[in-house]
């Protein structure tokens, strides 16, 4: 046993990923506010590990930033890749952590299990997105298994592994991977508020007195399902206008107005919280981290009925679709969260908005950190981390 465990010195966590851009989302904002809280808790330390420029000298380690080389992520907006897995396994190696947390499946996870191995640390896994499935969609069921093959001899040799939500936990176990744990993610519920709400935007979007507002805010990608999003405001009609925040360049469409990415939470609290309805067509969402985030700005939610926003979501602060994904016909899903939208704004706005606002308060990040504090405990000492 450390002595950090043992109470006589600080846990020391260290945490790698290569899901760390500008622009990035979900990943990110986890580590910020795990890093923000481990830092206020004399219990525990906290080094962050990332992928920097091949070229230049390495970040300051007294700042708790390591920084190793990398190329650039082709077409993935920031992301980057690390050149090789030893200057990451070094850096470990020379932290000496008591923990180490890989939160996402590809260099840097390979690294930290060596680095588990050499020190006599745990390891622990956060699996933030659904790698086989999102390769199973690009490239079909044989690259599915296969996909799902590698998740599961990588996991095999973590202590542990965490999942955001009960379907993803769910998902890992029958993928074959043992020691998968539920940590739920949270939210700000202090930056992301309902009296934070910009009462210009309306004017400024260019919209008439009884339009309805529409939100997403996120990443671009093709897993967000955006023409679904697209055709749905079709199936609404006029009077129906989709607000999207993010990176990237959405089609043209009348209906819809684009803003970009939004790195202050309390900016993007304050376009969210002017908005009528957060919609979000995602069908692989681990967690639903925006949809949170969204209800913690009173908004209620129209969201896939599958993945980590279903958990989340139900008629009580919004609508969840039950029309499978984007591979049962696009013209279903769209037609049933256009239903979602219609059956919410029929209801009462300030009603929904408050209990949404009540549910996302008991998700905030003040509550699930202390868990999660505990889980890195329990892990050090060898304990049953469910027990």
């Amino acid at each position: 046993m450390s002595s950090a465990c043992a109470g006589t010195a600080p846990l020391h966590v260290c945490d790698l990923t290569m899901l760390y851009a500008s622009h990035s989302g979900g990943v990110r904002r986890y580590l910020g506010e795990k890093r923000r809280w481990l830092r206020t808790q004399q219990q525990f330390r906290h080094t962050l590990v990332l992928p920097r420029y091949a070229q230049g000298p390495m970040a300051r380690p007294a700042d708790g930033l390591i920084e190793v080389p990398s190329l650039p992520l082709p077409f993935s907006r920031g992301y980057r890749v690390p050149l090789n897995t030893r200057a990451a396994l070094g850096a470990l190696k020379a932290l000496r952590p008591h923990l180490i947390e890989a939160a996402d499946p590809y260099h840097f996870a390979w690294a930290a299990v060596d680095a588990g191995q050499a020190l006599g640390v745990p390891v622990i896994g956060f699996c933030h997105s659904d790698l086989p499935r999102m390769l199973g969609r690009l490239a079909g069921a044989g690259v599915e298994r296969a996909a799902e093959a590698y998740v599961r001899r990588l996991y095999a040799r973590f202590d542990l592994v965490l999942a955001p939500s009960r379907c993803m936990t769910e998902r890992l176990g029958g993928m074959g991977v043992r020691h998968v744990q539920h940590q739920p993610l949270g939210v700000d519920s202090r930056a992301f508020h309902p009296c934070r709400a910009h009462q210009g935007l309306r004017r400024a979007l260019g919209l008439a007195a009884d339009d309805r507002l529409l939100v997403y805010f996120g990443r671009f990608g093709p897993e967000k399902n955006l023409p679904v999003l697209y055709r749905m405001l079709d199936l609404l009609g006029d009077g129906h206008v989709l607000l999207l925040i993010g990176d990237g360049m959405p089609p043209q469409h009348r209906a819809v107005r684009a803003l970009p990415f939004q790195s202050d939470p309390r900016k993007l609290a304050a376009l969210v919280a002017a908005c009528d309805v957060f919609v979000h067509a995602g069908d692989q969402e681990t967690f639903g981290l925006a949809t949170l985030e969204a209800m913690a700005c009173g908004v209620p939610a129209v969201v896939a009925g599958t993945g980590g926003q279903a958990e989340l979501v139900d008629d009580a602060v919004g609508a969840r679709t039950d029309a499978g994904s984007p591979q049962r016909g696009t013209e279903r899903f769209a037609a049933a969260m256009a239903d979602g939208v219609r059956a919410v704004l029929a209801r009462d706005r300030m009603a929904l908005g408050k209990a949404a606002r009540l549910r996302a308060e008991r998700h905030d990040w003040c509550y699930v950190l202390p868990t999660l504090g505990r889980t890195y405990y329990a892990a050090c000492r060898g304990a049953d981390p469910h027990a």
